[in-house]
């Protein structure tokens, strides 16, 4: 029994762990409530696990199972699902499930998505205009979902028209939703507002950004009406006489009055854009319908009226005849002779009453006007009006001016290089009218450009005109005409020349240029080698070539024949850089090589400090100096043994520490590069050196202290005696004092 009672308090225990851990865990989910995004946008959701002490495992999913169309993201006790662009796929319920152990929990959140990007557009028909039908479209662009929108169109105050959307979707999409309205519009809408309003009913989203709309001002606009036409003092003229004709018409814009000519083949001649028309000196040839059009941006409206110009019997001739084109700078003579009059009487004028800028001659029936060194102020219709009785007639001699005094003038920016573009320039001095001339630049007979100055001349004047291109000569150039060709294109005019041309003939020269500069028979040479430096240039005439040696103390110029330098015997002192220059007078070329002039180790020495003989424990420096192109390396092996050690130094010395007499023996040092090598031998010798107790024993210590004490005394004693047999006695007083 008490064994039973233990299992199921074990069991209920663990029970209670379980229950426990399944109440400790809480999964939330932000935003806490359903989301409204906007299509394009991006948007996150977040789970987070709060309570659990194991790590927490995320997976997120949609209710209806479809796909996430995001990307998840977990870091610890959170997991993020990120939807970036939204779009109409997101528009789901997504569940997020968290397990904690054995655990479960489970968190929805409700996706809505929406697109209203921009605001509306407004388009028209057409421009509009009084009376006329338009049409006004309003454009609700990328919207959805278009089920929620309502759209209005206002002019002014004044609702045109409210559109509702409310059919099903067939598919999640955003669509562009339109709204069209035709009316007619009056005066009085001129100026009004045209508005454009679209309503996305989504409580979620904001207020602001649940409405859009865009306004356009009218500007309403009127055919011209109404034209009418005044004529003074009548529509019946005689020759010689003058009319004034006044046109008016209506319309918004205010229309801009035009006076024309109907011609015979039904064509109109324009005469004047203004709205007063004012014909003198009438000739029979005026007679006509004339055609007042009051013309602006939407329309216009005509008006005809015709005039009569009654005829005299006399009749008037002119020469050289109706029209005469004049060289500017010449001198023209004008004539006017009438038959079946008598007596005639004679004037001159110009059709726009300005001077004549000319002498009158009158002799009987014939008058003439001399106009000398015409110019700009001649270029008229001069009228010729003969009087006969009370009767007048007059004839009209137009005076056309040209001017084309020189051939073209061929000009080149620079010499003719080959492969250097160069401008051409093909000018045409003094030329007028200009808006007729043509020019063309020919090579050979080929056309390499035309250009033509089809323009309005604002003033009257001679110009220098040009035609420029571009142009890369080549050797197969030389000796080709280019042609500079002129046309002045005035067919009614009877005048010659009205071509001219210019030629020139090519001559391409050539820059140096293929340059090749070499080192025979190789850049890298041995001291001794003959070399021979060579520059050559392509196949170009008349260049020099001139050899250098460059340093920093100056430039050396070489004596080379035909490009060529040769060095015998090269040494050191010609390594360096050399430097070609290939030029002519159209331009030059450099190339430059290095030298490099190699040497093989020479005048070799070796010195030993502090001698070839030393003694145990010592050091030896050996030192070995070369002279050498490229530094050679230096090695120094003991060749006297069977594994002799092999030291390198690139200095040239070496330094042997603490020797011993196994280092006694037979050295060889060598220094050798690339190019070869130098040798010698030395020999060395380490002498034992005595065991340092004998030299510092104490027996010997004292024996060499006595003797120092020894030796002194037996002289003194020597010294003393003498002196006694000299006196015949010895005092070690007497001594005592000639010691001190």
């Amino acid at each position: 029994m008490p064994r039973k009672m233990v299992m199921i308090f074990g069991a209920s225990h663990i029970l209670w762990m379980v229950f426990a851990t399944s109440q400790a865990f809480k999964l939330e989910i932000f935003p806490e409530s359903e989301i409204v995004a906007q299509i394009g946008n991006s948007v996150s959701l977040t789970c987070s696990m709060t309570g659990c002490e194991s790590p927490p495992s995320f997976s997120w999913r949609t209710q209806i199972d479809s796909p996430l169309n995001g990307k998840v993201k977990t870091e610890g006790t959170r997991s993020t699902l990120t939807m970036d662009p939204v779009s109409t796929e997101n528009e789901h319920s997504y569940l997020c499930t968290g397990i904690c152990g054995s655990a479960k929990a489970e968190k929805g959140i409700k996706v809505h998505v929406y697109s209203f990007p921009k605001d509306p557009e407004i388009h028209l028909s057409g421009h509009p205009v009084v009376g006329k039908p338009v049409t006004v479209t309003c454009l609700v662009p990328d919207v959805y979902p278009f089920d929620r929108l309502e759209m209005d169109l206002l002019k002014g105050n004044h609702l045109l028209k409210n559109k509702d959307f409310l059919e099903p979707m067939e598919r999640k999409s955003v669509e562009t939703k339109s709204l069209e309205v035709i009316f007619t519009p009056t005066n009085e809408d001129d100026g009004k507002a045209l508005v454009c309003r679209a309503k996305l009913h989504i409580d979620e989203i904001d207020v602001g950004l649940q409405e859009r709309e865009i306004t356009t001002q009218l500007q309403v606009r009127i055919s011209p009406k109404n034209t009418v036409i005044s004529v003074s003092p009548s529509t019946m003229l005689q020759e010689g006489g003058s009319v004034t004709m006044t046109c008016t018409s209506e319309g918004l814009p205010v229309p801009q009055i035009v006076w024309s000519k109907k011609l015979d083949n039904g064509k109109l001649q324009l005469l004047s854009r203004n709205a007063t028309l004012t014909l003198i000196a009438m000739r029979m040839e005026d007679s006509g319908i004339y055609v007042c059009e009051g013309v602006n941006l939407v329309g216009k409206d005509r008006k005809e009226v015709e005039l009569i110009v009654q005829e005299k019997l006399f009749t008037v001739e002119v020469s050289p005849g109706p029209q005469v084109a004049a060289q500017i700078g010449d001198s023209v003579m004008l004539t006017c002779g009438v038959t079946g009059c008598e007596s005639p009487s004679f004037s001159w004028r110009t059709q726009i009453d300005s001077p004549l800028g000319g002498k009158v001659r009158n002799e009987g029936t014939v008058s003439t006007l001399t106009l000398n060194s015409v110019n700009f102020e001649n270029e008229h219709s001069y009228l010729c009006t003969v009087t006969c009785g009370r009767k007048k007639m007059e004839k009209r001699i137009k005076v056309d001016l040209y001017s084309f005094p020189r051939d073209p003038e061929i000009e080149m920016s620079s010499p003719l290089v080959d492969g250097n573009p160069v401008n051409i320039s093909c000018k045409v001095p003094d030329v007028y009218p200009v808006d007729r001339l043509e020019i063309e630049l020919l090579k050979e007979e080929s056309t390499i450009k035309n250009k033509t100055f089809l323009v309005n001349m604002h003033k009257k004047s001679q110009e220098t005109k040009s035609l420029e291109m571009t142009f890369i000569p080549t050797t197969e150039d030389t000796g080709e005409v280019l042609v500079c060709r002129a046309k002045l294109h005035i067919d009614e005019m009877e005048f010659e020349p009205k071509q001219r041309q210019s030629t020139q003939i090519l001559n391409v020269k050539v820059a140096p240029k293929d340059m090749q500069f070499t080192a025979s028979p190789s850049e890298s040479v041995k001291e001794g080698d003959t070399v021979i430096i060579s520059c050559t240039c392509g196949n170009v005439p008349k260049t020099w070539i001139i050899l250098k040696k460059k340093a920093e103390t100056g430039d050396t110029v070489l004596k080379s024949t035909d490009g060529s330098y040769t060095i015998h015997k090269a040494q050191l002192e010609d390594a360096g850089v050399y430097e070609c220059e290939s030029k002519n007078e159209i331009g030059l070329q450099l190339r430059s090589i290095t030298l490099d002039v190699k040497v093989p180790p020479r005048n070799t020495t070796i010195s030993i400090h502090p001698s070839r003989n030393v003694k145990e424990g010592e050091n030896i420096t050996i030192t070995c100096k070369t002279f050498s192109h490229p530094p050679a390396v230096i090695i120094l092996k003991r060749v006297d043994v069977a594994n002799g050690v092999t030291m390198c130094s690139k200095n040239g010395t070496f330094t042997l520490y603490r020797v011993t007499q196994n280092d006694t023996g037979v050295y060889v040092i060598s220094a050798s590069n690339e190019v070869g090598d130098d040798s010698g031998r030395i020999e060395i010798s380490v002498m034992r050196r005595e065991n340092n107790k004998d030299y510092f024993s104490p027996e010997l210590l004292v024996l060499y202290c006595a003797s120092s004490l020894i030796i002194p005394a037996i002289g003194m004693t020597i010294y003393f005696a003498r002196r006694a047999n000299m006196k015949g006695s010895y005092s070690l007083v007497e001594a005592q004092k000639s010691k001190v």
